[in-house]
């Protein structure tokens, strides 16, 4: 298992450095000068001299390797760089804003797992019946209906109508703040869950070992519960995992509506004012993730499917 990781970990470094090539390109791909847009005024017009001075003292106008050089020695020392519109540290606004949206994300993530994976493994076991119907109608909804719009129908029905739940606004960031948001996220995402869990489990029940084990004589509920959701989880687990990292980086449509203070918004106001270090920073932050999510997944499989491990050593 340790030669595993360490090979999985080992993979990881030429994904990094392609990261960050990508994450440093941001500055230079982006229409238009640097140093003018984060310079220029709201009428438009732009003090030359101050762009100069601007780009001296930030290291614009070293060659183009020299900043890269530059701008990992600081990333490697915890160093994001300051935002060109606040002055504040890039680093403590993201990790500020991704306090923020892990907890959307791990109540979002929840509310999914909770109803996917029972009614996948209901509809799986019910299949033909009118249980399964409704299960798969649920999944078929939550797959068609837009995250905006359902966002939209939570708010008139539990914040206007019934005025139960508060219809946007971080507040304390306590359970009834943070409810509608995440039950919208969660829905969306339970929907696709629950669909790849029933198809799973289906093809997992007809399985060899699934006969041996009931011509044993192994009641129902052990067959599920040991030989058959431990092997329908691999390809869920996957879902789950990339499901997760989109959460982790902020729902920028949900955030927006329930003005969610998290990194989605972070990101959608740098790239609207055009604070470099910031989105630079943000997308970096947001690949990290990804990877990280993706070698976490990698090592749930190993130990759901032990083949796994063994299998690439050959």
């Amino acid at each position: 298992m340790i030669e595993f990781i360490t090979r999985r970990l080992l993979l990881l470094l030429p994904v990094l450095l392609l990261v960050s090539v990508i994450s440093f390109s941001i500055i230079y791909i982006s229409p238009g000068d640097t140093a003018e847009n984060a310079l220029t005024n709201p009428g438009g017009g732009v003090d030359q001299r101050a762009v100069e001075e601007f780009r001296a003292k930030t290291g614009l106008d070293d060659p183009i390797h020299i900043q890269y050089i530059h701008w990992m020695g600081r990333i490697i020392h915890g160093d994001l760089g300051k935002s060109y519109m606040t002055g504040e540290d890039v680093s403590k606004a993201i990790f500020r804003c991704f306090k923020v949206t892990l907890k959307l994300a791990v109540i979002s993530m929840l509310v999914s797992l909770i109803i996917a994976i029972p009614l996948g493994i209901i509809s799986a076991l019910k299949k033909g019946t009118s249980i399964d119907d409704v299960c798969r109608f649920f999944a078929l909804a939550g797959v068609s209906m837009p995250n905006f719009w359902q966002a939209y129908l939570l708010i008139i029905v539990f914040a206007l109508t019934l005025k139960v739940l508060p219809s946007s606004g971080y507040g304390d960031g306590g359970i009834a703040d943070i409810l509608l948001p995440a039950i919208t996220l969660g829905t969306g995402y339970a929907a696709v869950t629950m669909r790849l869990m029933r198809a799973s489990m289906l093809d997992v029940m007809q399985q060899d070992y699934i006969r041996a084990a009931r011509a044993k004589g192994v009641p129902e509920y052990m067959i599920i519960l040991k030989h058959a959701l431990k092997n329908s989880l691999i390809p869920v687990v996957t879902v789950a995992g990339l499901n997760f990292g989109y959460l982790l980086n902020g729902s920028v449509i949900v955030e927006t509506i329930f003005s969610w203070p998290g990194i989605g918004n972070l990101i959608v106001s740098s790239i609207l004012s055009k604070d470099y270090p910031m989105i630079q920073g943000c997308v970096l932050f947001i690949a990290v993730i990804f990877v990280l999510i993706n070698f976490a997944v990698d090592i749930s499989y190993s130990y759901l499917n032990p083949k796994i491990r063994y299998e690439t050593k050959n």
